[in-house]
């Protein structure tokens, strides 16, 4: 194949952006300072997070649970480019926000690679500046500094089979509950600034609204009918900082001290893999507390790389790719 011929000129890079995670407990201080901004965690705070970590394992599964992921997206979008009798078209790459390969190492590959222009998909559902908006900024960044334009897909939490996925999970944990069970549909908590303005809240809302009524729960929070649901918050950064609450632990709190429901299905929208959110926020730490205020517990599956939503979203990046 020449340099100049209609395959390799037309080739799309696609950066699959997520969050990263240690690779190793030896990486967790590293890991932290990144997070932190360059700024080393005290003892205490670097002992609490490995503690973490050990309670699920030793590390998160994280990267692993991403590049299963990445490898679904590239199979669908190799499919669809193959259908279009141009099966080279697109190059994949990972890029993370706090572990490496970092998004701007992602940017590099692709543009080494040869494409002529990058999509962006991060592996988060809601869209809001603090977080898609600032992988993407980061993309754009490096894209326009190595001379490759970049776009984006903003937002994908009203995706059908993404929303699809979420009910039928529902209504699978739903069947082991008792009939009076509150809903909880979580997503990661912000500090109260950044949400100013913001179309992180409201998509949360949309979306959980759209679960509900697929999955037969009523169609507003708190709106009638067994099996009630509200937003909840859980995962908040430990800053003095007010961040969007009230927090999933203190919801839990409340279900069982006005006696309102019997058991709590927790609904993680805001996440898309198995990570140490997921795994310690609500499988233990969660799950505990309920179990010592008497309700029962249940947490609906993340999509990690469930075939028809990497599918979906490989078509909306083809999309993107073809405007």
């Amino acid at each position: 194949m020449t340099q100049n011929s209609p395959t390799t000129a037309s080739r799309v890079g696609i950066l699959v952006m997520a969050y990263g995670t240690p690779s190793s407990p030896e990486n967790i201080p590293e890991y932290y300072t990144h997070i932190r901004r360059g700024r080393p965690p005290t003892d205490e705070q670097l002992q609490d997070l490995i503690s973490r970590y050990a309670a699920i394992g030793g590390i998160s599964p994280l990267l692993a649970r991403t590049q299963a992921q990445l490898n679904a997206v590239e199979s669908a979008l190799q499919a669809l480019a193959t259908q279009a009798d141009n099966p080279d078209r697109f190059v994949v790459q990972l890029g993370q926000k706090h572990s490496a390969p970092f998004v701007e190492d992602g940017v590099a590959a692709l543009v080494e690679a040869g494409v002529q222009r990058i999509v962006g998909l991060v592996l988060a559902p809601h869209y809001s500046g603090f977080s898609v908006g600032q992988y993407q900024q980061r993309a754009a960044s490096a894209a326009e500094d190595l001379g490759v334009p970049f776009v984006g897909l903003d937002s994908w939490s009203l995706e059908d089979a993404y929303l699809t996925h979420q009910a039928n999970s529902v209504r699978t944990k739903l069947e082991g509950l008792p009939e009076n069970t509150h809903v909880f549909f979580t997503a990661h908590s912000l500090p109260e600034r950044v949400l100013v303005d913001d179309p992180y809240p409201e998509q949360l809302l949309e979306s959980a609204q759209a679960i509900a009524e697929r999955a037969g729960l009523a169609s507003t929070p708190q709106g009638g009918g067994t099996q009630q649901w509200s937003i909840g918050w859980q995962s908040a950064g430990r800053t003095p900082e007010p961040w969007r609450g009230p927090d999933i632990l203190d919801s839990i709190k409340e279900v069982a001290a006005t006696a309102t429901a019997a058991g709590v299905l927790v609904v993680p929208q805001g996440f898309t893999a198995d990570h140490l959110e997921v795994l310690f926020d609500l499988d233990i730490e969660a799950a505990n507390l309920a179990a010592e205020l008497g309700l029962a517990f249940a947490r609906t599956d993340v999509v990690n790389a469930d075939e028809q939503v990497m599918g979906a979203l490989a078509g909306r990046l083809y999309e993107l790719a073809e405007k």
